[in-house]
């Protein structure tokens, strides 16, 4: 994975999920918000951060400013992926497939708003084991990490581009 640094050109967010949690005192309860938050350019570029506060737009605020300093580059050719990919995190294992133009983001939850992020239009996506969103934010930015495309690879091993595809 790499790690990319960026000035703010123009990163959308999305909330993934927010989680209440409380504390009991001898004064009474004290309440805490955990905001998961994915931000990214919709070409190519994603992150996500994790805002802990007392009120939610605190916790969502501190979620984009984490998301903004962990972003990576993910290879998106022709509104799709590369490869196919499967990562875990935690619990949450994914996998993630090519799919011809048209088909559209089929999947659900915290992974579709990672992977709209990206700026991805047609995957097919399946989660298994744990639906935890943060476990599942976390599995799917490892597996778009991982992804490569022909280029890279070519460039890697010091060959051309045709080599990669006619072997």
């Amino acid at each position: 994975m790499n790690t990319i640094k960026t000035t703010d050109k123009e990163l959308k967010d999305r909330l993934v999920a927010v989680n209440r949690v409380t504390k009991v005192t001898k004064g009474g309860r004290t309440f805490s918000f955990a905001a998961i938050v994915v931000v990214g350019d919709e070409e190519g570029i994603v992150g996500w951060g994790l805002g802990k506060a007392g009120e939610v737009a605190a916790a969502i605020s501190k979620g984009t400013e984490a998301a903004k300093k962990n972003l990576i580059k993910v290879p998106v050719f022709n509104g799709t992926i590369p490869h196919e990919q499967v990562a875990h995190f935690g619990g949450a294992q994914v996998l993630l497939k090519p799919a011809s133009q048209g088909t559209g983001v089929k999947a659900g939850g915290a992974m579709r708003a990672v992977l709209e992020s990206v700026g991805i239009t047609d995957v097919l996506a399946k989660s298994k084991g744990s639906s935890n969103p943060h476990n599942l934010v976390k599995a799917t930015i490892a597996a778009l990490g991982e992804l490569r495309d022909a280029r890279q690879i070519a460039q890697n091993r010091g060959i051309s581009i045709n080599k990669v595809f006619n072997g």
